[in-house]
């Protein structure tokens, strides 16, 4: 069988959404090959997945359907160095797969320079892709086609729910939804600390302030709450809620996390560059 899927890099992000492309039947193991440098690394996808592995990142470049990049980007001009598109025909590029890059920073403009024949959509998605529940925005590239963004949706589907943006908006999704979860688990970890400082049980501290945390978030949603209803319901006068709230902006909690969005937003611009 001919391989249809190639991505280049097996970590966490690159397993996660091989193992949801594979549990939801988009693609079959054998049809898709993993280059990786790390021998050991290809060993235990191999083993767990039964999906083809390489070393050779060339290989995995020529894919039937799509090529998923998801290295570091700080090894991206090593990578590229090998995977340049300068001798292949243009008019072959319909036979060409198409790259879909995770690398944060990586602008469209680069990625098109190394695969110059071939629609290149750069994408950014979070670490809850491994259970199915992330987000990923993606951005098209100058020669992709309403096909082409349909075979993306697909893939990136498979781990949680797609948005499509321009480009110039990417680095302020990476500063949000891509090193959010980060501040998330900061502030449950705080949380149950909080827990525990008032006299909870470690342990029960820890599954209150999870819960709280996703139960928050499901109600937002499902009932399409403003986070600021949802506050104003919660807060009776002279009550304990609004107490806690007052402190919080006396801490500067709603500062903090719009510098930590900022600052991840101007790391990605300096990754680009």
């Amino acid at each position: 069988m001919s391989i249809k899927l190639g991505i280049i890099g097996g970590g966490v992000m690159g397993e996660a959404i091989l193992s949801r492309l594979l549990a939801q039947q988009v693609y079959r193991s054998d049809q898709v090959l993993v280059s990786d440098p790390q021998a050991q690394r290809r060993e235990d996808l191999s083993q767990r997945y039964g999906v083809n592995v390489t070393s050779d990142n060339g290989v995995a470049a020529e894919a039937g359907e799509v090529l998923l990049l998801a290295i570091k980007p700080q090894v991206f001009k090593a990578v590229a160095s090998n995977l340049s598109q300068d001798d292949q025909n243009p008019s072959a590029s319909e036979t060409l797969p198409l790259v879909i890059s995770i690398l944060a920073g990586v602008s469209l403009g680069k990625l098109e320079a190394v695969f110059e024949h071939q629609p290149v959509i750069r994408a950014m998605p979070n670490t809850p892709a491994t259970v199915g529940a992330g987000i990923t925005a993606i951005a098209p590239g100058k020669t992709v086609t309403a096909k082409h963004l349909q075979v993306a949706k697909t893939l990136l589907g498979a781990v949680g729910e797609v948005v499509e943006v321009s480009e110039s908006l990417m680095d302020a999704v990476t500063g949000l939804s891509g090193s959010g979860p980060a501040y998330v688990a900061v502030m449950i970890e705080a949380l149950a600390d909080g827990g525990v400082a008032a006299g909870l049980p470690r342990a029960i501290a820890s599954k209150l302030a999870l819960s709280t945390v996703w139960g928050t978030a499901q109600l937002l949603q499902d009932k399409q709450l403003h986070p600021a209803q949802l506050k104003d319901q919660v807060t009776s006068p002279g009550g304990t809620t609004i107490a806690g709230i007052a402190e919080l902006e006396r801490s500067g909690f709603r500062s903090a996390l719009i510098e930590a969005v900022q600052a991840a937003y101007q790391r990605s611009q300096q990754l680009g560059k």
